[in-house]
C-alpha cells in the first residue's frame, strides 16, 4: 500500500484525507467539502473514526464484515454531523468516502459519493465503484452520454456524502481478489484531469512501482491543470491472504494434513 495526496494547482489547502493500516488491510480515502477548513476536519475525522473503530472492531465485533462496515461509517457520520450542528464554524461540512477492507483473499468496499475505486486486474482496467452524483444519475436516465459528462461544469455535484445528514446510506460490495491485482483509490482531483485511458496505461507500465506510480499519477493531474486537491492510494496484491484459522478446528485440520 502507498498513498499521496497533494493540494493541487489552484488550491492552497487540501481537504482530502488519506489513512493505510496494512497491518489489518485496510485503507481510506476521504475528499472534504465544506466551509474554510472545514472540509478537512470532515475528511479528517472521517479516515480516523474509522480507522479506530474498524480496528477495534475486527478484534472484538462478531458482526460480518459488511455489517461492521456499515456500523463504523454510521459512528463517522454522526460524529461529523454533531460536530457541525455544535459548532458554526463547521456548519455544513460533510466528506465523500471511499474504503476498502482486504480481508481472507476478498476485498468490501464501501463508497459514499464520487471518490472512486478502480482495479487492473491483467490487461483490464475498470471503475469497480459507481459514483453518487447528478451526473451519474444523468448517465444512468440517458440524459447524457459518458463523452458529455467529462465535459459537463456539474462534476461536484454529489447525491450522497458523509455527515451531511443524520443518517447516511454507504454502497457496500465485496470481491475475490487476485494476486497481481492493483487496487487505485482515488479523489475527483484525480479522474476529472486525467483520462481513464491514461490513468490505465501509468498502471499497466508503472505496476511494479506502487511509488513511482503513486506519483506520476499525482504529477499527470498537475500538470493538467490542477484544478482540485488529488489524493491516490495504490495496492497491490502480492499473495493470497487467507484468514488465519484459530481454535479447535484449526488445530484438526492441522493434525489431518
Amino acid at each position: 500500500m502507498v498513498s499521496r495526496s497533494d493540494s493541487g494547482m489552484v488550491r492552497t489547502h487540501n481537504e482530502d484525507a488519506v489513512a493505510m493500516q496494512p497491518a489489518i488491510g485496510l485503507a481510506i480515502l476521504a475528499d472534504g467539502m465544506g466551509g474554510y477548513n472545514a472540509g478537512e476536519v470532515a475528511s479528517g475525522m472521517a479516515t480516523a473514526v474509522i480507522g479506530t473503530e474498524l480496528e477495534q472492531g475486527l478484534r472484538e465485533s462478531r458482526q460480518g464484515i459488511s455489517e461492521l462496515l456499515e456500523t463504523v461509517i454510521g459512528h463517522a457520520n454522526d460524529a461529523i454531523y454533531r460536530a457541525a450542528e455544535s459548532q458554526p464554524q463547521y456548519s455544513g461540512m460533510g466528506t465523500t468516502l471511499v474504503m476498502a477492507l482486504f480481508r481472507d483473499d476478498r476485498v468490501s468496499v464501501a463508497h459514499i459519493g464520487d471518490s472512486r475505486m478502480y482495479r487492473l486486474r491483467g490487461t483490464t482496467f475498470e471503475c469497480v465503484t459507481r459514483d453518487h452524483s447528478l451526473l451519474q444519475e444523468q448517465i444512468d436516465s440517458g440524459m447524457i452520454t459518458e463523452e458529455e459528462a467529462r465535459r459537463s461544469q456539474n462534476k461536484n455535484l454529489v447525491t450522497r456524502a458523509l455527515g451531511v445528514d443524520p443518517v447516511v446510506e454507504p454502497e457496500i460490495h465485496t470481491y475475490e481478489a487476485q494476486t497481481g491485482d492493483v487496487y487505485l483509490f482515488c479523489s475527483d482531483g484525480l479522474n476529472d484531469m486525467v483520462d481513464h485511458e491514461d490513468i490505465a496505461l501509468t498502471l499497466q507500465a508503472l505496476s511494479a512501482n506502487l511509488d513511482l506510480a503513486a506519483e506520476q499519477l499525482v504529477q499527470m493531474a498537475n500538470d493538467n491543470g490542477g484544478r482540485d486537491n488529488v489524493s491516490v492510494i495504490l495496492v497491490k496484491v502480492l499473495q493470497p491472504f487467507p484468514a488465519a484459522r484459530r481454535g479447535w478446528l484449526a488445530r484438526l485440520l492441522a493434525w489431518l494434513k
